[in-house]
């Protein structure tokens, strides 16, 4: 005999005499009637087509009888017995017993039997295993087999899921995660728009080569193509995006497909993706089928160049009298090996802006940033070198490589290699590697000059000038220098900053000074406003796990358009009491288009924003918040903001004119 379990569902005086209600007892959804003076509970769905009985109305019929009607299309059933016109004594919806005690109304239901384990059980088991364990996204109707696995798999510690506001969100924030940690995170979303919505994000991420994963739901597969309803060609959507893209049918190898997903995201450093047919997701495992990982599937990547280009690089690198290195952020992991050549050569190091902050602006080699968002300390030294020695940057043109000077490129990608112009020696190999095997040549001579002095020098002419901007006041708000010259003096030494796009990025490319253990992460080649906010949520994530970010300060800066295009996933940071501070500057206005008007020789158009108080935002949604019009405001905002633990965010009056 089937055990039962008595549940209140309702109070007593919750469903007037002639209504019904939806109301759930354990996990069984029910429809409970109050009708002529009795009480009724039966299985909620209709079975047409699933319809909520419990949404829909007591209604009279021909003759005296009274019929409840389901919402979507009309069935009806006895509002007591659950039986349907003309039915069967064995037709008709299931019944469950109903008891009115002084405390409510309860209703009697089999107890929950174990759990099945499903297709989308084991796919998140293959995920967990391949260390993919912060998931960020939206469940709705046609991801809930896949939902309900998660939860599983958060519920046994060994997976963390963040609910947003929008997908899109969800989508700058595995970007935001792969880029830090090099390691994807997944971003959850239903069929049709809540797919499409990732999009935007997941081009960030493919563009700047973060890995990430996708898991979309999708409607029943057999209604797939014949536009039913949030039908759309998720496979086409997602072909340009991705490096990995693939339907889970009944009969995949679904662990496979999983591993699959998440090793060709790791490897090719771009989005893996997985569509999940609705039908699909709560199907029975095969018996005794075993979720996968990456043992025994990872090989060690830390390749070293074709000796014959390591020659070369060589031979060319010992003439040079005024080598300069350039890093980009393919560099990253080979930074101390970068470094120690560098101090080797005694030759001046610049980074890209992607690659901002992977040297401290303190080394006595350190040239600042390249380009567009740079200092005058690495145009200089760049227009004096007679080598360029180029590890993990691709040449953008915002960077600002001149490619007239000889240039040895050093990257793991071949397509990357002199992938805007021809280079003097392309060198395939990894960055750590290959600079070790260069360190090694050098130690039996070279002809680089000391510059040491030279970019002291360099550094205290761009600071004079710096200090003489952070004084700058027209009256109409803060200038940036003022800004970043502040954060660079309380952002803690290993802070995750991400950035935003526009004005805001190109003065915090100029002014802010990082400590060489800082990660500073923005959108880089797709340059989509919006990314710092949800970014940070990403890194967030990844501070709250073991691993080389545990427990770091996540500090992200943007523009007042900027944050207002996910300006409600504050809600979400709150809701999971995320540790970030956010510096907004705020001067009520797109200010980097309303530059390049001007530029240009147009008339400035509709670049004017009309905000709210965004520290009162912050505040109104349980966050701390807090406003500075003035320089002298600047230190105790931050120091406060950067205590508080939990989401902040300081909203910085700027003058537009002051950058």
């Amino acid at each position: 005999m089937t055990d039962m379990v008595w549940h209140k569902v309702a109070g007593l005086d919750e469903v007037t005499q002639g209504r019904v209600k939806s109301v759930t007892a354990g996990t069984q959804s029910i429809a409970l009637v109050h009708f002529d003076g009795q009480w009724a509970a039966m299985d909620n769905r209709c079975p047409h087509q699933g319809g909520p009985l419990g949404e829909g109305s007591i209604e009279k019929g021909l003759g005296d009888q009274c019929w409840l009607r389901c919402p979507w299309h009309g069935w009806d059933f006895d509002p007591l017995t659950g039986k349907p016109p003309g039915g069967h004594e064995d037709s008709g919806q299931d019944m469950f017993d109903v008891e009115l005690r002084d405390d409510g109304v309860y209703v009697a239901v089999p107890a929950i039997p174990e759990r099945p384990r499903s297709v989308a059980d084991v796919m998140a088991e293959t995920m967990v295993n391949w260390g993919v364990t912060s998931v960020f996204g939206m469940v709705g109707h046609s991801n809930l087999g896949l939902a309900d696995a998660l939860r599983v798999q958060e519920a046994k510690g060994d997976l963390r899921y963040y609910g947003i506001r929008h997908e899109g969100a969800a989508a700058f924030a595995i970007s935001g995660y792969g880029k830090l940690t090099g390691h994807p995170a997944a971003a959850l979303a239903i069929a049709g728009p809540g797919a499409t919505n990732l999009l935007t994000g997941l081009w960030d991420a493919k563009v700047d080569g973060a890995p990430a994963l996708a898991l979309t739901g999708q409607v029943q597969d057999q209604v797939i193509g014949v536009h039913a309803f949030q039908d759309i060609d998720l496979a086409a959507a997602f072909q340009s995006v991705t490096v990995f893209s693939e339907t889970v049918h009944t009969n995949s190898d679904h662990a496979l497909l999983m591993t699959q997903a998440i090793k060709t995201a790791i490897v090719q450093r771009g989005v893996g993706h997985l569509i999940f047919p609705d039908n699909v997701q709560p199907q029975l495992a095969a018996e005794g089928v075993q979720a996968q990982g990456p043992a025994g599937r990872m090989a060690d990547r830390a390749v070293g160049p074709p000796p014959g280009a390591l020659a070369q690089a060589a031979a060319l690198l010992k003439t040079a009298k005024r080598p300069m290195i350039i890093v980009g952020y393919g560099a990253l992991d080979g930074m101390a090996a970068v470094i120690a050549l560098g101090e080797q050569l005694n030759a001046p190091i610049a980074t890209t802006f992607k690659a901002k902050g992977q040297i401290a602006d303190v080394h006595p080699l350190a040239a600042g940033v390249m380009g567009r968002s740079g200092t005058p300390i690495a145009s200089w030294f760049m227009n004096e070198a007679d080598l360029l020695l180029v590890f993990g940057a691709s040449f953008s043109n915002h960077t600002g490589i001149y490619d007239g000077t000889p240039t040895i490129q050093v990257d793991t990608d071949p397509m990357r290699l002199a992938k805007r112009h021809p280079v003097s020696v392309p060198v395939m190999g990894d960055v750590a590697v290959t600079a070790g095997l260069l360190s090694a040549q050098m130690s039996t001579g070279h002809a680089a000059q000391d510059v040491r002095s030279e970019v002291a020098e360099r550094w205290r002419l761009w600071r004079a000038e710096k200090a003489t901007r952070v004084l700058e006041d027209n009256g109409n708000g803060v200038s940036a220098a003022a800004l970043f010259e502040a954060l660079s003096r309380h952002a803690p030494a290993e802070a995750i900053i991400p950035v935003d796009v526009g004005n805001n990025t190109y003065s915090f490319g100029r002014y802010f000074e990082p400590t060489g253990e800082q990660r500073v992460l923005m959108s880089g080649y797709l340059g989509s406003i919006g990314f710092s906010f949800p970014a940070a949520m990403g890194a967030w994530a990844a501070t709250q796990e073991d691993g080389p970010y545990k427990g770091r300060k996540v500090i992200s800066v943007s523009g007042d358009g900027g944050f207002g295009q996910y300006a409600m996933e504050f809600t979400t940071a709150v809701k999971y009491g995320m540790n970030i501070t956010h510096v907004l500057m705020n001067n009520c206005e797109l200010g980097k288009i309303s530059k390049e008007q001007k530029a240009a020789e147009f008339e400035v158009w509709q670049t004017s924003l009309v905000n709210p108080s965004f520290a009162g935002f912050a505040r109104s949604c349980g966050g701390m918040g807090e406003r500075v019009k003035t320089r002298e405001e600047l230190d105790a905002a931050l120091t406060k903001a950067i205590a508080h633990n939990g989401p902040a965010l300081i909203e910085v009056m700027t003058d537009a004119e002051l950058l």
